[in-house]
């Protein structure tokens, strides 16, 4: 355990000061895409049933988008791959839900 916070220590030791800010863009849109379920789960539980609100596809298309920016910074083709193709799903489903709401309103 030891030998793992000492690395770890490390690691962030030799951290530039851009990289730090990288760092922190990849946790800042990590917690976002994260507490969309947070979101979600709140509003099922008012509703006593499953619930998707609007907010969780703003938040997953958000966060989704920041987490990509910092995935192309890190050159990571497998988080470059999902975030891509998830931000088109969110964007897709906002898309269908103002659709919706324009012709029923």
């Amino acid at each position: 355990m030891s030998e793992f916070l000492s690395d770890i220590n490390a690691y962030f030791a030799s951290l530039t000061l851009l990289e730090s800010l990288w760092l922190g863009i990849g946790f800042f849109g990590q917690s976002l895409f994260f507490s969309r379920w947070i979101i979600q789960w709140i509003a099922s539980e008012r509703k006593a049933e499953s619930q998707m609100p609007i907010a969780f596809w703003y938040m997953s298309l958000f966060g989704g988008l920041i987490v990509l920016a910092y995935a192309i910074h890190r050159r990571d083709p497998v988080f470059i791959a999902g975030q891509s193709i998830g931000s088109f799903v969110y964007l897709r489903n906002l898309m269908l839900i103002y659709r919706k709401r324009t012709a029923s309103g």
